[in-house]
C-alpha cells in the first residue's frame, strides 16, 4: 500500500501529477459525453470554476504557476491502449461494449482545449470554451487539480512526522464511519468523492479501505482510473449539466419546458435497465415530475440530489404510487453531502420502502475535519458548471435555492415556466 504521507512529504511532481491519465474523472461524464457526441457534437459551451464557498481565498493559497502547470499537463494526456482496451472490451451495467466504436475512435483521440485563467482579487477565474464533447471533460480534473493544490499548499509546511500522524489520524477516521456503516442492514453504497477529493492517492486509499471494510455492500467508484486499477464497478449515470444545455438551446417557452423530457428521451434510446435513472431535480423535482411523460413511469430509479433528501424521497414516493408503480422495485439513490449519521437515517427511514443506494463523495473522499486547529482543510463547496451554450446563459433552479445559478432575468423566467415551489435553503457544505 502507498505511503501517501511520505510522497506528500517528497513532493515529486512527476510521480505525483495531479490528474494521472484522462480516466481519472467520472463515469458519468463518459456515458454522458458518448450521448452528447451523438446528439450534440457542435454546440458550443463554456465551463466556468464556481466557488460557492467565497471565504476561501482560493487564489491567496494556490500559487497561480502551480496551477497553470498542472492545467497544462492535463492538455497532454492521450488514453492510452490499456485505457482504451479496458473500456472498449468491459462490461458496465451488464452491457457489453457500452460505448461505441466512433464514439470511442473520437476520444482516444482526444486532447483537451485551451483554457482561460486569471486572478480577480482573492479567487481564481477559471474557464473553458469549445464544442461540448471536448469541453465537459474539463470539468472534473479542473475540480480535482484545485481541490489538490490546496492540499498540497496547506500541507507543504509539515514534517514527515506530522504528515505521518495526519493521515494516521484520517485513516482512522474514515475506518471508523466504515465500521459503522457495516451496521446497515442491505446497504449499497459507491464512492462519487473525485470533485472534490482530498487528493487522488487519498481517493484510492479510500476505496481500498471501502472494498475490505464493506465487502459487497461496496458497490463500486465513480473514478474510472480507480475502477479500472482496482477491478471494481465503474458507477455512474447523468448529471445536471444535460438539462442545463439543452434548456438553454430552446428556442420558446414551449421547447424550454420540454428540454428536460428530451434529455431523458435521447438518454433513453441510448441506454436501457440500470442506466435509466431520472435526476428531476435540475429545475424543481416536484414539477418535473407531476408533468413527466408516461414513457418514465417505469424507469429503475430516481437520483436525489438536492434539498431535503427525505422531502425529496417521499416526493419521488408519491409519484411511483400515482403512476401505478410500487416504490419497493423502484430505486432511490441519494448523493448530496452525506455522511454516515444522514446515510443511517435515510436508511432507517426507506429501507423498506425501495431499493436504496448511495454515493457518498466529499465527506468519504475529503474529511479532515478537526485534524488541523486553523480548519484550513476543511472541505468546501466549488463546482465547475457549463454557463453558456451556443452563447446563452445556462439555469440551474435546483431544490436547494442555494445551488441556483444563472442570470436574474433568466432565473425569473425558468420560475415562471418551470414553477417555483416550496424550497428551503441548506447551507453548502461540499
Amino acid at each position: 500500500m502507498v505511503d501517501i504521507a511520505t510522497r506528500v512529504h517528497n513532493r515529486k511532481w512527476k510521480i505525483d501529477p495531479i490528474i494521472r491519465s484522462l480516466l481519472d474523472t467520472d463515469f458519468y461524464k463518459l456515458l454522458m459525453c458518448q450521448s452528447v457526441f451523438k446528439n450534440k457534437p457542435n454546440i458550443e459551451v463554456t465551463f466556468s470554476l464556481i466557488n460557492r464557498s467565497d471565504h476561501v481565498p482560493i487564489a491567496k493559497i494556490i500559487d497561480e504557476s502551480r496551477l497553470r502547470e498542472q492545467l497544462d499537463h492535463v492538455r497532454t494526456l492521450r488514453l492510452t491502449r490499456g485505457e482504451s482496451t479496458w473500456l472498449r472490451g468491459n462490461t458496465f451495467y451488464g452491457k457489453k461494449q457500452m460505448f461505441r466504436p466512433d464514439f470511442m475512435e473520437w476520444f482516444e483521440n482526444l486532447r483537451l482545449p485551451p483554457y482561460h485563467l486569471e486572478c480577480t482579487g482573492n479567487q481564481y477565474e477559471l474557464s473553458f470554451e469549445g464544442s461540448w464533447p471536448e469541453v465537459m471533460f474539463w470539468e472534473i480534473p479542473a475540480l480535482s487539480i484545485i481541490m489538490e493544490l490546496r492540499s498540497r499548499a496547506i500541507l507543504r509546511g509539515m514534517g514527515r512526522f506530522e504528515l505521518q500522524v495526519l493521515y494516521a489520524q484520517a485513516m482512522t477516521k474514515l475506518w471508523e464511519k466504515i465500521k459503522d456503516l457495516k451496521n446497515l442492514d442491505d446497504l449499497s453504497i459507491a464512492d462519487f468523492g473525485t470533485r472534490r477529493r482530498h487528493s487522488f492517492l487519498w481517493q484510492d486509499w479510500c476505496v481500498q479501505a471501502m472494498q475490505e471494510g464493506l465487502g459487497s455492500n461496496f458497490t463500486g467508484t465513480s473514478n474510472c482510473l480507480i475502477a479500472m486499477r482496482r477491478e471494481v464497478e465503474a458507477i455512474g449515470t447523468n448529471g445536471h449539466e444535460l438539462p442545463m444545455v439543452y434548456a438553454a438551446l430552446a428556442k420558446s417557452d414551449s421547447e424550454l419546458l420540454q428540454a428536460p423530457y428530451k434529455v431523458f428521451q435521447d438518454w433513453q434510446e441510448e441506454h436501457d435497465g440500470k442506466l435509466l435513472i431520472i435526476l428531476p431535480d435540475t429545475f424543481g423535482t416536484k414539477n418535473f415530475l407531476e408533468n413527466a411523460p408516461s414513457w418514465m413511469n417505469d424507469w429503475t430509479g430516481i437520483r436525489v440530489d438536492s434539498g431535503d433528501p427525505i422531502k425529496g424521497a417521499e416526493i419521488a414516493i408519491d409519484w411511483w404510487k400515482s403512476r401505478g408503480e410500487n416504490p419497493k422495485e423502484k430505486l432511490l439513490i441519494f448523493s448530496d453531502g452525506l455522511d454516515v449519521p444522514k446515510i443511517k437515517e435515510l436508511n432507517d427511514k426507506f429501507k423498506n420502502k425501495a431499493k436504496l443506494a448511495f454515493g457518498w463523495g466529499t465527506l468519504m473522499t475529503n474529511d479532515f475535519r478537526g485534524l488541523i486547529p486553523d480548519k484550513t482543510l476543511e472541505p468546501f463547496s466549488l463546482v465547475c458548471k457549463a454557463v453558456a451554450a451556443n452563447g446563452k446563459k445556462t439555469v440551474k433552479l435546483s431544490d436547494n435555492p442555494n445551488k441556483a445559478m444563472g442570470p436574474k432575468e433568466e432565473v425569473n423566467r425558468y420560475k415562471r415556466i418551470f414553477g417555483d415551489g416550496e424550497k428551503l435553503k441548506i447551507d453548502l457544505v461540499v
